[in-house]
């Protein structure tokens, strides 16, 4: 975790370059066709896995898997660059789940407290079965014991940012995910 203010200019080194993060979820669209129902409800976890979200479902439409999508809003970080352990819905789905498959998609799999309650929820409303979907894990910060049924990369105890990942709301948009390492100045 950096220890600056995100207003000051970063260096962010690449660890997964646009086309590595492509690649992979084109893989994990086919590996995801293959394996789930044809009437799987993907759920995509905002903000951080709009980015992710968004290139794999076209990727599951190339696929073959047309499947219909929903959004859910939890937040447990607030400000701050550590989960405060308490997951709150900030915007909830729409559709019901009730005897259906979901596929649970979020950006990373860390603490597990949010991906957690998330699919709790989605279980406790009828969900036929619950499928965790991340780009990445990092095993290191885990907190509970899930485990995510498909995932895009292993990462360590590094602060990531791009690709849909934010240090305080700003880098979502870089085209690849990166390592904050150090202030230029």
């Amino acid at each position: 975790m950096p220890d600056r203010s995100p207003s000051e200019r970063p260096v962010v080194s690449i660890r997964f370059s646009a086309a590595e993060i492509a690649s992979r979820v084109e893989e994990m669209a086919t590996d995801l066709a293959g394996k789930l129902e044809p009437d799987t409800l993907v759920v995509s976890v905002l903000k951080g896995s709009f980015v992710f979200a968004a290139d794999l479902i076209r990727a599951l439409s190339r696929a073959g898997a047309d499947w219909s999508m929903d959004f859910l809003t939890l937040s447990s970080y607030g400000s701050g660059t550590e989960t405060s352990g308490n997951v709150r819905i900030v915007r909830d789905i729409v559709d019901d789940v009730r005897g259906r498959d979901v596929l649970l998609v979020d950006d990373i799999l860390e603490s597990g407290l949010t991906l957690s309650f998330a699919k709790k929820l989605l279980e406790e409303r009828g969900a036929r079965r619950v499928s965790i979907c991340t780009l990445l894990d990092k095993p290191a910060k885990r907190r509970t014991s899930l485990a995510a049924d498909f995932v895009g990369f292993e990462a360590g105890d590094e602060f990531l940012v791009g690709y849909g990942l934010d240090w305080a709301h700003r880098f979502r948009g870089l085209p690849y995910i990166g390592v904050v390492e150090k202030t230029a100045g």
